[in-house]
């Protein structure tokens, strides 16, 4: 399966200068936060496979103007063609505001989703817009990744982790791939392609 992960700033190739076709090779659509919900919606009228997002710190638009024709993840495991996405969306809290938490209301999320976790034995991607804590995040609080992400790797050991959140146009230099044990880590700023099945993760990115 081919999955494009996208977050934080709207592809031209794939909105200003968009051309038809180009979504033809695309399995499913995952947003990690801090998109223009038209985008959203945009993608999914030229594409018949879904788009799945969790919100980020900046999406308080989504109540008034939320992404037609696409699916918000937050808190549930989102099975599609077999495959089991937990989203957990939302940054660190650093000021009032929609979509932000502190580590304490994070942990108390993923406790939320224990039956779930039972049931569906688990999952095979986590979506969020924020990274996990010292795994690729920023040392400002804004940026500040979450223990609670670690231990759903620990425990749950799914094959891929999507985030957004710490841009690539940063004066740091962020990686796009990373690793957390058995888990591929993946930062989705702007567009990212990668295969499910892929042997290969680091090598098949796009």
């Amino acid at each position: 399966m081919k999955i494009l992960a996208i977050a934080d700033k709207e592809s031209k190739y794939l909105w200003d200068f968009y051309e038809k076709g180009r979504l033809d090779d695309i399995d499913l659509i995952i947003s990690c936060g801090d998109l223009d919900p038209k985008y959203l919606s945009f993608l999914v009228t030229m594409t018949s496979v879904p788009v799945l997002y969790v919100h980020g710190n900046h999406d308080t638009k989504y109540k008034k103007v939320p992404p037609e024709g696409c699916t918000c993840i937050e808190d549930t495991i989102f099975v599609y063609k077999g495959i089991r996405i937990l989203g957990l969306g939302g940054s660190m809290r650093y000021k009032p505001g929609d979509h932000q938490y502190t580590e304490y209301k994070m942990q108390n999320r993923v406790r939320k989703l224990r039956f779930q976790l039972w049931r569906r034995r688990g999952f095979d991607i986590l979506v969020t817009h924020a990274p996990a804590y010292q795994l690729n995040d920023g040392m400002d609080l804004p940026h500040q990744g979450f223990r609670a992400f670690l231990g759903l790797m620990e425990k749950y050991k799914p094959k891929f982790f999507l985030h957004g959140h710490v841009h690539m146009s940063y004066g740091r230099t962020y990686k796009r791939y990373d690793k957390y044990r058995e888990t591929h880590v993946i930062n989705a700023f702007e567009k990212c392609v990668f295969e499910f099945e892929a042997e290969d993760v680091k090598e098949n990115l796009s």
